[in-house]
């Protein structure tokens, strides 16, 4: 059996990501931040988790950031949410420097929503908002 991520498992669209950063739950952690939205059940649907990486170039180079993905990997492995949610992590420069034992404690806290901030569904302000 392979370890790796299923192409079911993964959010790969730009537009999927935009749609989680838009409507997802923003939580804060102190080696990540993490948006965390609940799937509809669409006929398409599958029922299972999908998970998302954007580590940027603020982060480093590309062994860097391939680094922090591969790490960011290998946590949704290890502790896969029960409930069908889409989950994208953006890695903090904090995140590389840290011991893996560190890393799973606050993905855990962050996903089961017990801590960190959590900033709720952005809202729109501005001039276009309603």
């Amino acid at each position: 059996m392979t370890e790796r991520l299923q192409p079911h498992e993964r959010v790969r669209r730009r537009t999927d990501f935009e749609h989680i950063y838009e409507h997802g739950a923003k939580r804060h952690g102190r080696f990540m931040t993490m948006f965390v939205l609940a799937r509809n059940s669409a006929p398409t649907d599958t029922g299972r988790s999908r998970f998302g990486v954007a580590a940027t170039r603020k982060l480093g180079g590309a062994v860097v950031r391939n680094r922090a993905k591969r790490l960011s990997r290998e946590l949704f492995r290890r502790h896969k949410p029960a409930a069908s949610l889409d989950v994208v992590v953006v890695p903090r420069r904090e995140f590389l420097s840290a011991d893996f034992p560190s890393l799973e404690r606050d993905y855990v806290v962050l996903l089961s929503g017990r801590g960190g901030r959590d900033a709720g569904p952005r809202r729109r302000t501005g001039r276009g908002a309603r």
